[in-house]
C-alpha cells in the first residue's frame, strides 16, 4: 500500500519550509477542545503534505523563531518546563517522606509517559537509520548525548516509499535540516517522538514510530485505525499529549502571538496529577512537626492532600476519569491559556463533562455539538454508547451499574502502588475476587452461573462480562463497561459477544440458543448468515476495519485457541495481510503468530504492496500444506469450509464483496 506521491519539487536554501508548511498546515490558532486532536469548526483539514518543505507559502525570509543556531546548545529552551501552577511543586519534593510511594510509583509506566529525550529514556534505533515518508528523508543518529534527526529532500525514485527503511551510515549533510528530538511519548508498547517547532516551545509529531516490542520504526499513521486515505495528521504536544501524559499542564498559548510557553508540574504522569497540588500538604505537615517538637497545641484542620482511596466511589474514579475519559470542554475554560480547573477530590463534572451518547437527550451542548459533527460518536462509541477506544475507561464505568448503583471503582481492580506496572491490578484482587468483593454469593456458584469448569477461563467474570471490545495500541482491550453477552445486541451494534469471542468458531445461532436455554433470553430473527457461518468469520471478512482487527485478535487469543476448533485460523487471517488499513494487517499478524507452525512469519505489515500479496500466498501456501486434508468435524460448514479444509469460494466472495469500507478512524 503506498501513500500518495508528495510534492517532488525543491527549493534550494528553503529547507526551513519543512517546519513552516507543518504550522500552515496546523492551524494553530484554531485547534481547540475535543479529546481526540479533532479541529474545531471551521479549522482548515490537512490537505497538504504535513511533512513537506515545498508546501509553504513564499515568503520574505525565514521566520526568526525557526532559526536554530546551534541544536544541541539551544536545546533546553525548546522543551516545556517543569514548573507546576500555584500549588504544586512536583513530584521530586515527596521522595523524602514518601519513599516507599515514590518508589513504587517510579517503576509505572505512568511516570514515563512523557520524558525528555536522553539516554535513559530511549529504547529507540538512532544507531544511523534512514527513513523515508512522502518525499522526505529523516536520517537518526547519535551526536554525543543528543538525538538527532536531518530532514532531506528524498531522491525522486525514492519518493512515497512508507517502506523504505534501511540500516545506513547518513551522508553528509547538504543544506537539510537538523533538528534535535525533544520529548519522548511512552515506554510500554511504542515511543512517540517530538520535534522543536521554535514557536516558543512548541513540540511538533515527528512522523515515524518505534514499536518496542518489535523493535522496529514505522509510520506514525500506520499505528492508528485511521482512513487509509486520509491525509497524515500532525500532532502538537502542547495542545494535544499535554492535557494527559503530563500533571498540572499548561499550554500557555498566548492567542495574540500565537507563541506558547507551556509549562507542568511533571512530564509523566506524577504523584499531583492523583493527590493533588501537594503545596499545602508539606505546609500543614511542617506546622504539625514543628507544633510536636515545640510541644505547642498541633494546628487544626486536617491534611488538605488528597488520597483517593479515602474518596468514595464516585469522586475517586472521578481521579482517574480526568484523563481516561472521554471528555468535552471548550473557550470558556480557557484551558490553551491556563489549563484545567479540575483538582482531584473535586467534581470532575463540574469543569469537565463526560460525553455520554446514552444521555445525549439531557445533555442539549452535547446534541448540539453531534449535529456539527456527526462522525464524532462513531469514533469512539459503538451504537449503543459502549466505549470503543482504549484510554476512555471511565465512560465505561459511567454506564455500569456496578458504579452508578454500587461502590465499584477504578480502585476496585487497580493500584497505582501496589501492583504489577503490566496491567496495574492491585494484587489482592487478581482473577474473580475482584468481583466477588460484591458478589460474595457467587463465590460456591460459578459453575451453576457459567456452565463452564470452575477454573476454567469461560468462568472468569471478566471474560464474559468485560470482554475485549475495546481497541488501542493495535491490539484488543477489555471493555470498561460490565455488561453482559447479548446476541441481540450484536445484531444491533456490530459488538462481538463475549461468547462468539471466545468460540470463535461458533454462529451467532449458537451463542442465541445458548443464551435462550441456560439465561432465557428472548431469542432473536436470525438471517442465514447469523445462523450458518461463524459471527468472527463474518466480522473478519465483511465488518468495519475495527472490527476486523478485534475479530483477528481473538483468533490469536491463547483461550479462545483453545475453546475452538483448531487449524482453520491461518487461513482466514492471511486475508489480512493485505487490508487497507495497516493497523489491522499488524493485528492480523501477531495473530498469526500464535498459530502452531507460525511462530517464525516473517512480515512487514508497513511494506509495499507486492510484498503483501506475496506474504499472504506464502501464508496460504504453507496453511494448505500443514492443515489441509485434516479432517474440520461438524464444524467446518461454519468456517466456510468443506469437510476437509477447502475453501468454498463462493461464500467466501459473497462476505468479501459485502465488506464495509466505510471510512473509520478510532481516536484513541
Amino acid at each position: 500500500m503506498q501513500l500518495p506521491n508528495a510534492n517532488q519539487s525543491f527549493r534550494q536554501g528553503r529547507r526551513w519550509k519543512f517546519i513552516a508548511g507543518l504550522i500552515l498546515v496546523l492551524g494553530w490558532a484554531v485547534w481547540r477542545g475535543l479529546d481526540g486532536d479533532m479541529p474545531s469548526e471551521g479549522a482548515p483539514r490537512a490537505t497538504l503534505n504535513p511533512w513537506s518543505m515545498d508546501d509553504a507559502s513564499e515568503g520574505e525570509g525565514i521566520p526568526p523563531w525557526l532559526v536554530q543556531d546551534d541544536p544541541v546548545e539551544n536545546f533546553l529552551a525548546t522543551l516545556p518546563q517543569e514548573q507546576g501552577p500555584e500549588g504544586y511543586v512536583g513530584s521530586a519534593s515527596c521522595k523524602e517522606c514518601h519513599r516507599s510511594e515514590y518508589g513504587s510509583w517510579h517503576d509505572t509506566y505512568h511516570r514515563t509517559m512523557t520524558q525528555v529525550v536522553s539516554d535513559e529514556t530511549v529504547v529507540a534505533d538512532f544507531d544511523d537509520v534512514q527513513l523515508d515518508f512522502l518525499g522526505e528523508r529523516f536520517t537518526l543518529y547519535r551526536d554525543g548525548d543528543a538525538f538527532m534527526v536531518r530532514i532531506e529532500d528524498t531522491p525522486s525514485e525514492n519518493l512515497a516509499r512508507v517502506h523504505s527503511i534501511s540500516q545506513t551510515t547518513p551522508a553528509q549533510a547538504s543544506g537539510g535540516l537538523t533538528l534535535r528530538m525533544g520529548l519522548v511519548t511512552g515506554s510500554h508498547h511504542m515511543q512517540v517522538f517530538w520535534l522543536p517547532a521554535y514557536h516558543g516551545n512548541m513540540q511538533i509529531g515527528f512522523p515515524f514510530t518505534w514499536l518496542i516490542e518489535e523493535k522496529k520504526w514505522v509510520p506514525r499513521e500506520s499505528t492508528f485505525i485511521r482512513d487509509p486515505h486520509a491525509s497524515a495528521t500532525p500532532e502538537v504536544w502542547n495542545f494535544t499529549c499535554i492535557r494527559c501524559h503530563a500533571t498540572a499542564g499548561i499550554p500557555a498559548h498566548d492567542p495574540k502571538t500565537d507563541l506558547v510557553a507551556s509549562h507542568a508540574a511533571d512530564l509523566g504522569i506524577a504523584c499531583e496529577a492523583c493527590h493533588g497540588p501537594g503545596q499545602s500538604h508539606i505546609q500543614w505537615q511542617q506546622s504539625l512537626d514543628a507544633a510536636v517538637a515545640s510541644g505547642d497545641p498541633l494546628p487544626g484542620g486536617k491534611d488538605p492532600i488528597v488520597h483517593p482511596e479515602r474518596l468514595d466511589a464516585e469522586r475517586s474514579t472521578q481521579v482517574c476519569g480526568q484523563c481516561h475519559g472521554m471528555r468535552w470542554w471548550d473557550e470558556k475554560e480557557q484551558w490553551r491559556t491556563t489549563g484545567f480547573d479540575y483538582r482531584p477530590g473535586e467534581d470532575l463534572a463540574a469543569t469537565t463533562p463526560m460525553i455520554q451518547p446514552t444521555k445525549i437527550d439531557e445533555l442539549p451542548w452535547l446534541e448540539s455539538i453531534v449535529e456539527k459533527r456527526p462522525d464524532l460518536l462513531r469514533d469512539f462509541f459503538w451504537s449503543d454508547g459502549m466505549i470503543r477506544v482504549a484510554g476512555r475507561e471511565y465512560n465505561g464505568l459511567l454506564e455500569t451499574a456496578c458504579h452508578t448503583k454500587g461502590e465499584m471503582s477504578c480502585l476496585s481492580c487497580h493500584s497505582m502502588h501496589d501492583s504489577d506496572p503490566n496491567d496495574m491490578l492491585a494484587r489482592d484482587v487478581t482473577g474473580n475476587q475482584a468481583c466477588l468483593q460484591c458478589h460474595e454469593s457467587m463465590r460456591d456458584e460459578i459453575t451453576a452461573h457459567t456452565f463452564h469448569a470452575p477454573e476454567s477461563e469461560g468462568s472468569q467474570c471478566y471474560n464474559c462480562h468485560m470482554p475485549h471490545t475495546t481497541y488501542s495500541l493495535l491490539k484488543a482491550i477489555r471493555s470498561h463497561e460490565v455488561d453482559s453477552p447479548n446476541a441481540s445486541v450484536t445484531q444491533a451494534t456490530g459488538r462481538p459477544n463475549a461468547c462468539n469471542l471466545c468460540h470463535v468458531d461458533q454462529t451467532l445461532a449458537w451463542t442465541a440458543e445458548h443464551l435462550h436455554q441456560r439465561y432465557g433470553q428472548p431469542m432473536p430473527s436470525l438471517n442465514e448468515e447469523e445462523k450458518h457461518v461463524s459471527a468472527t468469520v463474518a466480522q473478519l471478512l465483511r465488518g468495519e476495519a475495527g472490527q476486523r482487527a478485534i475479530a483477528a485478535w481473538h483468533m490469536g487469543w491463547a483461550p479462545a485457541m483453545k475453546a475452538s476448533a483448531k487449524g482453520w485460523q491461518p487461513r482466514l487471517l492471511a486475508e489480512l495481510l493485505d487490508d487497507p488499513y495497516h493497523a489491522v494487517r499488524h493485528v492480523a499478524y501477531k495473530a498469526l503468530m500464535a498459530q502452531p507452525g507460525f511462530e517464525s512469519l516473517v512480515y512487514d505489515y508497513v511494506g509495499p504492496e507486492a510484498s503483501l500479496s506475496q506474504a499472504q500466498s506464502a501464508v496460504t501456501l504453507q496453511w494448505e500444506n500443514q492443515y489441509r486434508g485434516t479432517p474440520k468435524g461438524a464444524i467446518h460448514a461454519n468456517l466456510l469450509m468443506g469437510e476437509t479444509g477447502e475453501i468454498d469460494p463462493l461464500r467466501w466472495k459473497a462476505l468479501l464483496d459485502q465488506r464495509d469500507d466505510t471510512p473509520i478512524r478510532l481516536r484513541e
